[in-house]
């Protein structure tokens, strides 16, 4: 597993405590890229600005990430541009919570 993927696993560790799905799949995370010193990078944003968690949730996310062996530094950056909305959730994510039909309901009546 190269360290990238290490991350990627790392960030879907991380839940939001509100929701029973991780911030990798709510599509929080806009990127992550590690250099070849292994210093991180992680750009994120949350569900809303004035999300109960704005205060937690950066720190969790930086802190899994260096708990990666070979990740040396961690910077990560919140933003807001663009705004997160429910099209950057995975398939999976929107049907653990129920917010979109994923089988069209013309299927379901055969």
């Amino acid at each position: 597993m190269s360290l990238q993927d290490s991350i990627t696993a790392a960030l879907k560790t991380v839940y939001d405590p509100e929701m029973p799905v991780n911030i990798y799949e709510l599509g929080l995370i806009y990127d992550s890229s590690v250099d070849a010193e292994g210093r991180a990078a992680i750009r994120m944003t949350l569900t809303a600005p004035n999300c109960p968690v704005a205060g937690t949730l950066p720190a969790d996310v930086e802190r899994a990430v260096r708990a990666v062996p070979g990740v040396t530094d961690v910077k990560l950056e919140l933003t807001f541009d663009p705004p997160w909305t429910k099209a950057r959730m995975s398939e999976a994510a929107k049907l653990a919570l129920g917010i979109e039909d994923i089988i069209p309901i013309a299927r379901l009546r055969r």
